[in-house]
């Protein structure tokens, strides 16, 4: 091989590597902006509701970290997720393997402080699927936080590119191939790239208020425009 096909070659193994550091500068590592917006918006949530401390939470979608890296901790925090924590659990977390659209049997009676949930309602799929997610919510108490990226902010969040959301099917799964800042582990082929760009259905304030039609609609914003909206019931 030349020196130019070495270099080449090179730069080819370490733009993805880039891409990675780039993300987590954004998004990944403690400090980033995205764990900077993360605090802010915990800020929020304790505004409105100060006795978190005394309630039992439960989380749908969520992740250990989120409460571990909170400035206060509920009493006990109940963890629904597909996915097994990759972080220690610590013995106020009890997590389970559900699925939040619906609920294991042992749960659909059973009453909490408060429902909460932090950019997962864009994954579930599709407006049926929203539905049983918002009467989960429902199900389990009369107040929630539920916060989701917003449709309309310039930057689609989880590619980090402007404007994703409202590409062309074709153009999105293009641009998730080459893309460096792409959401998860960059797909190779568009093939690769469809089911993750299907996955992700960023909502407006219409759909939540239809979700959520006895909840607050609070706006979070960065830099002058509207990044997600939360519902937020109170009592």
């Amino acid at each position: 091989m030349t020196s130019k096909g070495v270099d080449m070659a090179v730069a080819g193994e370490t733009r993805p590597d880039l891409g990675r550091r780039m993300r987590e500068v954004l998004i990944g590592r403690p400090g980033s902006l995205n764990t900077r917006l993360r605090t802010r918006r915990m800020g929020m949530l304790l505004e409105r509701f100060p006795d978190l401390e005394q309630m039992e939470v439960i989380d749908l979608g969520g992740t250990v970290r989120t409460w571990t890296r909170a400035p206060k901790r509920p009493k006990h925090v109940h963890l629904i997720n597909f996915e097994p924590p990759v972080d220690e659990v610590p013995d106020w977390v009890t997590v389970e393997l559900g699925d939040a659209c619906d609920l294991p049997g042992h749960l659909r009676d059973r009453r909490f402080d408060l429902v909460f949930s932090n950019s997962v309602m864009e994954h579930v799929g599709g407006h049926e699927m929203r539905r049983r997610f918002a009467d989960s919510v429902h199900r389990l108490s009369d107040r929630h936080w539920v916060q989701v990226p917003y449709l309309y902010f310039p930057v689609e969040p989880h590619w980090v590119f402007p404007m994703f959301q409202f590409l062309p099917l074709p153009l999105q799964t293009a641009f998730a191939v080459k893309w460096p800042l792409s959401w998860g582990t960059r797909p190779r082929t568009r093939a690769e790239a469809l089911p993750m760009v299907l996955e992700i259905e960023l909502l407006s304030r219409t759909q939540m208020r239809h979700y959520f039609p006895d909840s607050t609609l609070l706006a979070e914003r960065f830099a002058g425009f509207t990044k997600s909206l939360i519902a937020c019931r109170t009592d």
